[in-house]
Parts: structure tokens; sequence; C-alpha cells
């Protein structure tokens, strides 16, 4: 019970289906083990409703949410909904995150460029802009945004790779400016991880076998050379969420198995 009593909302908390559990759900259903109450967020209701099913199932508390975070109205009817249905916001997750369309610098489209960023970014900002200043008028409250190694590792996807660079720097910059209040922002950073939306949707995109696609993406870890699951992204969502890290704000968490440790 490690966030017992706690006001959780997850954006981002459905999850592309596919053979295994993404991020959002597998961090909604933990938080909900552990004694938050959830806001499940989704821009498709049904993804977010099939997660509040699962936390129900497990005799936890949860409700449901359909929310667009690329407009504005919606990110502060997110912040409204759960001060109406929750009381308070103690713990908020930024989980949303895509990269459609991506590619190289010289042949990524503008449109391309524009959707990631919107999506990755500037919704993550604005999430942000209309839950913390309830956080900080109580003086306390944890964000927990999901940034990607990817802003920091070699990888052919400029728009996801800069709109992940720039979660690290919002994370950093909203730490700055909330740590006075009570309030502490940190990110968690995946690598490779057997998710649906990775696997899936890679496989998807690019015809690719999803069992070959994973042991390609296994070689390429240093930890045991498997890939990380949505549970460990949970786990570490769960540490930053609870007052076990009170005292750590402004922080980038690796969860990848060693691919940091390859820079340079």
């Amino acid at each position: 019970m490690r966030v017992e009593g706690k006001a959780a909302v997850v954006v981002g908390a459905g999850q592309t289906p596919g053979e295994t559990v993404g991020n959002g759900r597998a961090t909604s259903l933990l938080l909900a083990r552990e004694g938050a109450t959830v806001l499940a967020v989704d821009r498709d209701l049904e993804r977010a409703e099939a997660t509040v099913a699962e936390i129900r199932s497990e005799g936890g508390a949860a409700t449901a949410m359909q929310a667009d975070v690329t407009v504005e109205d919606d990110c502060r009817a997110i912040a409204a909904t759960a001060l109406e249905r929750l009381g308070r916001v103690d713990v908020l997750v930024n989980n949303v995150g895509i990269g459609t369309g991506d590619a190289g610098a010289s042949t990524l489209t503008e449109e391309a460029w524009d959707l990631i960023h919107s999506v990755n970014l500037k919704g993550m900002w604005m999430t942000c802009k209309h839950v913390l200043p309830h956080m900080r008028a109580r003086g306390s409250g944890s964000v927990v945004n999901i940034s990607s190694a990817a802003a920091v590792c070699s990888v052919p996807l400029v728009a996801y790779k800069t709109s992940k660079a720039g979660v690290n720097a919002l994370t950093q910059q909203l730490a700055m400016s909330s740590a006075g209040r009570g309030v502490r922002v940190n990110a968690v950073a995946p690598g490779l991880m057997d998710t649906p939306m990775a696997i899936e949707g890679i496989a998807a995109a690019t015809g690719r076998d999803r069992d070959e696609l994973r042991r390609e993406r296994d070689a390429l870890v240093p930890l045991g050379r498997r890939m990380g699951d949505a549970w460990d992204v949970a786990h570490a969502v769960l540490y930053l969420a609870s007052d076990e890290a009170r005292f750590v704000t402004g922080v980038v968490l690796p969860v990848d198995g060693g691919q940091h440790a390859r820079i340079g």
C-alpha cells in the first residue's frame, strides 16, 4: 500500500491492442493495487474503460475519462474532472506518446513533426498547466512524465527523439518551478520495451514478424539481452509517485537495461 489513499490521474491509461500490457495500463493497475484511486484517461474511452474494468476486478477503485491531450479544453477538463471525482490530485502520470509517421530529417513530413510534438510534448505541458496549480495550492503532489531513452540515445526518428528530449527539459523546468511549493516532478525514460505500442506498432508499420522483431530488440539490451516490459516502467512510476521518493525531484530515471550507460 505504497500510495494508499492517494488520488492518481493516469493520462494514456488505455493501450494499443496486443499480446502484452502497455505502460499506461500497467501503471494504472499497479497504482490501484498499491492503494490509489485512479482516474484513467485516454483518447479512446473504450480502452480506458477496459483498464478500469481490470482494476475493479481486482477490488481497486477507478473511473474512466475520455480526453485528447492535444486539445487544451480537454486538458482543462482532466483537472476539473479529477477534482470533481477524486477531490484532489496527488499523482499525475503523463504517459501519452506516439511516433506515427516519424522518419529521418530529410524525409519527415511537416504534418508528422507537428503531430508527434503536439502529442508528446505540447499535450504533456498542457496537462501539467492545468493540474499543477491545484497541487501547488495544496503544497504537495507528484508528477511523473514518461520520456524515452530515445531522447539521448542514437535513433533514426528525429521527431520522436526531439519531442522526448523536450519532455526531459520540461520535467526539469517544472521541477524547479514547483519545488518551492512542495510539488515534485520527475520522468521515467524507458528503453526497449515489449509493449503493444512497440511490438505490434512496429510490426504493423514495417510488416515484420513480431518474434523476429523481439529477438532483434532483445539483442540490443545490455542487461540479460532481454527487453523490459510495462511492469518495469510501472514500478519506477510507483516509486517516484510514492512518499519513498519525497526527496527526489527533477530526475529522469532510466529504465532501460543499461542502454543509457552506452552513451559516449
